[in-house]
């Protein structure tokens, strides 16, 4: 008897062994998935940030982007949603340009999340200071409070604008890439292989720009938001905007554009999302011109500058 309670004893401790075994090798092979299934999760003011985050990063990243495609960069409010998703963030990559929802909002998003990495992507770039036929309001829209009913809003900062160019969105993959190595070192050749091909892409783009809009420096155009200034300066363009410090033009503002128009025989306005058109098509109508929609938010930044490069190079003519 003494002999069977022996032998139940030491298969109970085999057994018992054995579960423990199997179990420490189960937590350790889903905590191996977890690190390996892991990515880095980086916020974005706008889309075509996340366009150079994940261009970069490849599976190794996710993005969240605070202002969503079509809406007005100036102005957005995040959601709760986007809120929550900014908690688990480890690096912020913001303009760093004077963007009106960066102005409102950064310090706040700070708060929520104080352990992000935060990546300038402007670093390095030189602003560009808006012309008085360019100004706009980059300061927030605020709901009118006795606090802010007389605030007064410097409208002479730099143009917010940065990545239209190119040759600055090169500068901002490079500030973007630098930053995922600080905080994912372990992949640091993944990045530097991704941020060398997506380099020369933007060579291409920046190639094909130039090969479009050759012969036609000097040339003005006009848009209704003046989001367009650095592309202008890059390729020797003069951009005209219809906004006036973030607002509809007046009748007197609207008769001199339409005499400019003229003028310079501009035949197509350029409009984007997120805006009116109202203008736009009034002064296209007054001009027997056309208005043409160019996107500057779009994500998918190199198809899409391609395309901005035909309507440029079309609208031009």
């Amino acid at each position: 008897m003494n002999k069977v309670i022996e032998i139940l004893a030491i298969s109970a401790i085999c057994a018992i062994l054995l579960f423990s075994g199997c179990t420490e090798k189960a937590q350790e092979n889903s905590a191996e998935e977890k690190t390996s299934g892991d990515k880095v999760l980086v916020a974005v003011t706008i889309a075509p940030q996340a366009e150079f985050v994940e261009q970069i990063g490849g599976n190794k990243v996710r993005t969240v982007v605070m202002v969503p495609a079509g809406a007005n960069a100036h102005t957005y409010e995040p959601t709760p949603n986007q809120l929550k998703d900014l908690s688990n963030a480890q690096m912020y990559v913001k303009l760093g340009s004077n963007m009106g929802f960066e102005l409102a909002w950064m310090d706040k998003l700070l708060s929520i999340n104080s352990d992000m990495h935060v990546v300038n992507s402007s670093s390095g770039i030189k602003f560009r200071t808006m012309r008085e036929n360019e100004q706009e309001s980059h300061a927030y829209e605020h709901e009118e409070t006795e606090e802010h009913a007389e605030e007064e809003h410097d409208h002479t900062g730099p143009d917010p604008h940065v990545w239209t160019s190119p040759q600055n969105a090169k500068i901002m993959v490079k500030n973007i890439y630098e930053g995922l190595v600080a905080i994912d070192p372990n992949n640091k050749a993944i990045y530097k292989q991704n941020y060398d091909a997506y380099v020369s892409k933007l060579d291409e783009v920046d190639a094909k720009l130039k090969a479009a809009l050759a012969g036609k420096e000097g040339t003005s155009f006009i848009v209704y938001h003046p989001a367009w200034g650095y592309l202008a300066d890059d390729y020797g363009l003069h951009e005209i905007s219809i906004e006036v410090e973030g607002k509809e033009p007046s009748a007197k503002d609207m008769k001199k554009l339409i005499d400019t128009a003229k003028e310079k025989r501009i035949k197509v306005i350029f409009v984007q999302k997120g805006f009116s058109t109202a203008s736009a098509q009034t002064i296209a109508t007054q001009i027997g011109g056309e208005v043409v929609e160019i996107d500057p938010l779009a994500k998918d930044y190199v198809d899409n500058m391609e395309r901005v490069a035909d309507a440029f190079a079309k609208g031009l003519e």
